[in-house]
């Protein structure tokens, strides 16, 4: 599995809300390519872009931005987090 869990902070909700971006922690060794494929085979929503970055604890966080306008909100909703 390459997702780990999403990565939800205040922040994170107002990218959301504005910009239709999701964010995921996910396993160091996890190529672009890969995040795109397994999020939109494990949601069923096509990816525009993925973006990476380590942050200082050494994770990697993917930040995902969708086609649909609302496939973030519904994708975090599916998952009981909003």
């Amino acid at each position: 599995m390459i997702l780990k869990y999403p990565f939800v902070t205040e922040k994170a909700m107002m990218t959301l809300e504005r910009d239709n971006k999701l964010q995921f922690l996910v396993v160091n060794e996890a190529t672009k390519p890969q995040i795109k494929r397994e999020i939109e085979k494990t949601f069923e929503k096509e990816v525009a872009s993925v973006r990476t970055l380590m942050n200082p604890k050494g994770e990697k966080k993917a930040i995902i931005t969708f086609v649909d306008e609302k496939a973030a909100e519904e994708i975090l909703s599916r998952l009981g987090i909003m």
